[in-house]
């Protein structure tokens, strides 16, 4: 497991950088489905920020783990949300959205907002975060089942 810093200092500027432990900055997003998704409305829920491209190998590939622990622990509380930073169109997002039959919301950085906040530089990239929105971890690349469980198990019932 690759767990990063969130930042980057760039052009002589500071700008901050996220560490674990860093309360996660706040952002609301409409999803493919029209609906607004705002990380302050889910306090009290850990959370799963999935930074992604389309035509992303790992991206597809770890899919159907994200989709599992959505389907088995969102009525727990667990909150996923996919978020493409190209801004790619609406039919795209869908058609990847229905290849891979994502259970959860799907939705475009259209302004590239999020994607600054949280300073992503490479995809994909994982956010997790505690029920208080805490960065608990940053991850580059794919993401395996034991590490989601690894992560997550501390905030949901794994029995």
């Amino acid at each position: 497991m690759l767990v990063c810093l969130l930042g980057s200092c760039s052009s002589g500027e500071n700008k901050a950088i996220l560490k674990v432990g860093d309360q996660a900055p706040d952002f609301t997003v409409t999803d493919l489905d029209g609906k607004v998704f705002s990380l302050s409305k889910s306090l009290g829920s850990p959370v799963v920020l999935r930074f992604f491209l389309t035509d992303c190998k790992f991206c597809r590939a770890d899919t159907p783990v994200f989709n599992e622990y959505y389907k088995r622990f969102h009525a727990k509380g667990l909150r996923i949300i996919y978020i493409d930073t190209l801004g790619v169109n609406n039919r795209e997002l869908d058609s990847f959205r229905r290849e891979l039959a994502i259970a959860f919301p799907v939705a475009s950085d259209t302004s590239g907002k999020i994607a600054a906040a949280y300073s992503v530089k490479a995809l994909p990239q994982t956010v997790v975060l505690d029920p208080q929105h805490k960065i608990i971890a940053a991850i580059l690349g794919g993401v395996s089942e034991a590490e989601l469980k690894h992560l997550l198990s501390p905030y949901l019932p794994f029995k």
